[in-house]
């Protein structure tokens, strides 16, 4: 197999356990809003209404993962996937063959990584996979590189703006949508003539509100429930309209530039030294409580909005003039990275941080472990618990997996130098089958 003089992969000596641990405590978090993906019918999600979830532990359920974790550890996961690939450009750059571009190697493991993604998604049936976009994002960032502090500031507020801006437009899409259609529904009513636009404009809406029905709604979920619970052909077939809608990453979306957000963020901060623990107590003090305090009371007062219109989107716009949700997020993960630091900074949980560690540094093997885990507890190809469960038990399934990627990661780690997909990625980005057990020699680094 042809090999990349001069380049591998991170020593173990080399790894900042500071960034493996953030990564770590970002791979258990995210699971807390992707189990809701794997476990419930699309309607019952997010609509406590649907099911009268108004009370009780499923009620507090709801609100403490919206309040502190909705968007935010996906946003952690995206930061130091920025980070990383500073840091793996500027290791490549010192370290890597003339002859052999670091440009080559980074785009070869991103276009593994996307074919990582495409198995994720349509194989291994996760509607949700982020690493066919990261490594479509992740293209985009090599230009970028060398910039400084600020300029990756400045494009991360640039994207931050983009993003608001496109949830503010579909946020007002959707009341004109309600708007023109009520009043194209009236016209009608009033016997009169309708244009062709008014005729669609009506239709739409009546279209909307046959799909919003309560009954029709709960009939959807009840077909979702037994198709997810069929075989693993039935539910791959289901799912592939979502995949192909989820693996479109278009500049004019809103995903796209919430992960541009924080990509450049990431590298930002990275090179600011904020996620490797070099500023100072007092700065990760004022980060965790302006993220928090701002970030956390701009999610209270939109989550009451969102009740306060009974989750309908299309009454949203009439309460709120912006969409406020890419910029509390961020300020929220702000508040968590400050948070996290303090706690790094002050010694006084450094064998958790070294547990989490592990698993940030088998990242990749736990992200793919917990789709299939997943898939294995809800879906008809397993056990088949898909719409079982209350929300507040599907978070005992979330603590059982974080106890098992806690404990097998470290394990792993002791036999082996890489995760096993890590292992896989790692061989094939570099042309060469990497040591796998410890014991066995290293790549030597030119």
């Amino acid at each position: 197999m042809l090999t990349t003089p001069g380049a591998a992969p991170l020593r173990a000596t080399e790894r900042l356990q500071i960034i493996d641990s953030l990564r770590g405590i970002a791979l258990l978090g995210i699971l807390l809003m992707n189990i809701l993906m794997f476990a419930l019918p699309d309607n019952r999600e997010n609509d406590i209404y649907l099911y009268n979830e108004l009370s009780g532990p499923d009620y507090y359920t709801w609100w403490t993962v919206n309040l502190f974790f909705e968007g935010t550890m996906r946003g952690i996961f995206s930061l130091l996937f920025g980070a990383g690939c500073v840091l793996l450009l500027e290791r490549l750059e010192r370290r890597t063959n003339p002859l052999t571009p670091a440009a080559e190697i980074y785009y070869r493991r991103l276009l593994w990584l996307l074919a990582f993604g495409l198995i994720d998604a349509n194989l291994l049936l996760w509607t949700g996979d982020v690493l066919f976009v990261y490594a479509l994002g992740g293209m985009v960032l090599y230009p970028f590189r060398r910039l400084g502090v600020r300029p990756l500031l400045i494009i991360a507020a640039v994207a931050l703006v983009m993003g608001t801006l496109l949830g503010t437009l579909d946020m007002h899409g959707k009341k004109e949508l309600r708007i023109k259609g009520e009043q194209a529904v009236l016209l009608a009513k009033q016997g009169a003539k309708l244009t062709a636009e008014q005729t669609k404009q009506k239709e739409a809406w009546e279209d909307h509100l046959k799909e919003m029905a309560p009954a029709a709604r709960l009939k959807a979920d009840a077909e979702q429930v037994k198709t997810m619970r069929g075989g693993y052909f039935q539910v791959m077939g289901y799912l592939l309209p979502s995949n192909e809608k989820n693996q479109n990453l278009s500049p004019y979306g809103l995903f796209y530039w919430d992960l541009m957000v924080c990509f450049f963020l990431g590298m930002a901060l990275f090179k600011a030294g904020v996620l490797t623990g070099l500023r100072s107590r007092r700065f990760y003090a004022v980060l965790m409580l302006a993220g928090y305090g701002l970030g956390l009371s701009l999610n209270y007062w939109e989550i009451c909005v969102w009740m306060g219109v009974k989750l309908d989107e299309t009454l949203l716009a009439d309460r709120v003039f912006i969409s406020w949700y890419e910029i509390r997020r961020v300020l929220v993960l702000l508040g968590h990275i400050g948070l996290i630091m303090l706690v790094y900074r002050a010694g006084f949980a450094k064998r958790l941080l070294a547990w989490l560690a592990a698993v940030g540094q088998m990242a990749f093997t736990n992200y793919l472990m917990q789709s299939i885990l997943c898939g294995l507890f809800f879906y008809g190809v397993g056990l088949g618990w898909y719409g079982a469960l209350a929300r507040h038990e599907i978070y005992y399934v979330v603590f059982a997996i974080w106890g098992l990627q806690l404990i097998y990661s470290n394990i792993w780690l002791r036999h082996f130098h890489f995760g096993p997909f890590e292992w896989a990625w790692r061989s094939l980005t570099y042309w060469k089958r990497q040591p796998f057990r410890k014991g066995a020699p290293m790549m030597q680094i030119a």
